[in-house]
């Protein structure tokens, strides 16, 4: 659950201002949103949807246990949409360094805890 401090590749602190991936949890809830809707769909097809003999209920059991299994991923697709929504991608980023450009990192609230 951990996250690196900063990129492995181009050097991009991740943690830019205090609270920045509080947003994730939007971007996160419509991942698990789209996901259960296209399960839903997945089952319906397959399966069929019933109240009487309960294949609507196993249906949420089942869902419940994937989005539990995915969400390590699922948390870090969202921070990484996150992010790539509020650091615009540098083409030249192997010669320019992070701090270069004003947009890719807050000096006065990245250690503002």
């Amino acid at each position: 659950m951990t996250m690196n401090r900063t990129c492995t590749v181009c050097g991009q602190p991740t943690e830019i201002e205090v609270g920045f991936y509080y947003g994730t949890s939007y971007v996160s809830y419509a991942l698990t949103i789209a996901l259960s809707v296209a399960s839903l769909i997945v089952w319906w097809v397959f399966i069929g949807l019933s109240v009487n003999d309960n294949r609507f209920f196993y249906w949420m059991g089942i869902n419940a246990v994937f989005l539990i299994i995915l969400q390590p991923w699922l948390m870090r697709l969202s921070r990484s949409l996150w992010i790539s929504w509020f650091v615009r991608y540098d083409r030249d980023w192997k010669h320019t360094k992070p701090g270069d450009a004003s947009e890719r990192l807050n000096l006065d609230q990245g250690t503002n805890w």
